[in-house]
């Protein structure tokens, strides 16, 4: 059986600097020759853009409370699939996690894991942890807040200690004096340097797809600077003795197998018409505006039997054959002005959502497919208006949909998360059928997105890898769909990336 060696990289709070160490020891164990594979606990997607710049292969995200307890493993085989080592990056402290409703709910039973924490995911794998510490606010006292990390749950292996933002050599001197006290070897010092800091906004870090030279240059200058504090031999040791060998990797061709469809060749392959593609074309948005996404879903949009092509909304039109078109988070507000003059796309999209070709759209694509944004014209595919606003917005939500979508079937539960500051409003004289209903933090009943004949929008972010029926009936609707639409004759919207007719 096979056992990819992996480290959990984890901290005792938030802004510690996971993700500067993160990077930066990936980038410094590929350029040691290493075929990393990163990782991001949770369902942020912001650093597993950091982490593939690092690594030159997708950053992917490990979230029970997304995806399930029993999908972990299966997921983090498939994606270190040729990796010779693993790197995970945590969410926030090492034991914060979802917060269970009960006694003994959270992993294995244990109060003490919370729901989803990165200890959660440490134990699913069996793989050691690396505590970053920093060090600007510590001194002895370090060595007790160590021994309570120790104590909590012997489930969780802690292997060693990164100490970052260190000032003084003296201050160097006392920090390991107190990591000596509780028995944790330090796997390295990090400085203070203000040029490690990687820009922020109103939702974390600048993502690495807007950034691109920047990006590049940030990450090169983490992986320098890590690779020479870091004791990259230990760290590497302390991989190696992952507890749990590798699962049955996660296939995306066997989750969404329910209909033979579904693949090139099988039942009804030769029903197409002359002209029509025998793999429906799935556009997916990209460019600066529309980063955030999982390595999964266009894996799994493939298996499903579409050929994916990825498109630029600041730039481009839909893209050729478009039969379906899938539209993610991202910055909206931050290219408003751009989005707004891409007068051909936005008509590509209502004549695409007219036809009945299906749309589904997460977060940012909810508010690209508004009348507006804060004055500015959007697609004008639904009849809302979105406001860009100064409360956050985040959480996981238990939700069931409302009615039968291109995406779900309605009474289809499923755990999704929300995260953004901006908010939509649906046309005074406007109808609408929500995509979801959840009870919110008060218990009461509220519902969300909207559905219509052809789209599925809403802000909820769900993984693929959950729900693979939803995948496979998306990509059947765009076939059918585009088969009809090919047998009467018609049109279609869609142009080439160039703007070819």
């Amino acid at each position: 059986m096979v056992t990819t060696p992996a480290i959990v990289v984890a901290a005792p709070s938030s802004g510690s600097g996971k993700t500067t160490i993160t990077t930066g020891l990936i980038g410094a164990l590929r350029a040691a020759g290493h075929r990393v594979a990163p990782f991001k606990v949770g369902p942020d997607y912001i650093d597993p853009g950091y982490h593939a710049v690092a690594a030159g292969r997708p950053g992917r995200n490990l979230d029970p409370n997304l995806v399930g307890e029993d999908l972990i493993a299966p997921l983090f085989a498939h994606g270190a699939a040729g990796a010779d080592i693993a790197v995970v990056e945590g969410v926030m402290g090492l034991f914060d996690g979802r917060i269970t409703d009960a006694p003994g709910t959270g992993a294995g039973g244990s109060d003490q894991l919370g729901l989803g924490s990165t200890a959660h995911v440490a134990t699913i794998l069996g793989a050691p942890v690396v505590l970053v510490v920093d060090g600007s606010g510590h001194s002895q006292s370090l060595a007790a807040v160590l021994h309570g990390f120790l104590s909590y749950d012997a489930s969780v292996q802690i292997a060693g200690v990164i100490l970052n933002r260190v000032g003084s050599p003296r201050h160097e001197l006392v920090l390991r004096q107190a990591c000596d006290r509780v028995g944790l070897p330090v796997f390295g010092v990090v400085r203070r340097d203000p040029s490690l800091a990687v820009p922020s906004r109103h939702l974390g870090l600048i993502p690495a797809a807007e950034r691109t030279e920047e990006a590049v240059a940030a990450v090169d200058a983490m992986t320098g600077h890590l690779g020479a504090a870091l004791d990259l031999p230990a760290i590497v040791a302390a991989a190696r003795r992952r507890a749990v060998a590798d699962a049955q990797p996660w296939s995306p061709a066997a989750a969404v197998s329910p209909g033979a469809s579904a693949t090139p060749g099988g039942e009804g392959a030769d029903a197409h018409p002359a002209g029509v593609p025998a793999r429906p074309v799935v556009a997916v948005a990209g460019g600066a505006a529309f980063t955030f996404g999982y390595a999964e879903h266009t894996e799994m949009l493939t298996a499903a039997g579409a050929d994916v092509v990825t498109f630029d909304p600041l730039t481009d039109r839909l893209p050729e054959h478009a039969a379906g078109v899938v539209i993610g988070g991202g910055f909206p507000e931050e290219h408003a002005e751009e989005l707004s003059a891409n007068t051909g796309l936005r008509a590509d999209l209502r004549a695409h959502a007219a036809a009945g070709r299906p749309i589904h759209a997460e977060c940012a694509g909810l508010l690209y497919l508004a009348a507006q944004l804060d004055g500015h014209p959007m697609s004008e595919v639904l009849e809302l208006t979105g406001h860009f606003g100064p409360t956050l917005t985040l959480g996981y939500r238990d939700a069931v949909a409302v009615a039968d979508s291109v995406l779900f079937r309605a009474g289809e539960r499923i755990t999704g998360h929300e995260f953004h500051r901006s908010t939509v409003a649906v046309a005074p004289d406007v109808e609408a059928t929500p995509a979801w209903a959840w009870r919110d933090a008060a218990g009461h009943a509220t519902t969300h997105g909207i559905v219509t004949a052809s789209v599925h929008a809403s802000y909820l972010h769900v993984h693929p890898a959950a729900v693979p029926e939803a995948l496979h009936r998306f990509v059947s609707r765009a076939r059918e769909v585009e088969t009809d639409a090919g047998a009467r004759g018609m049109p279609r919207a869609g142009r080439s990336p160039d703007g070819r007719e």
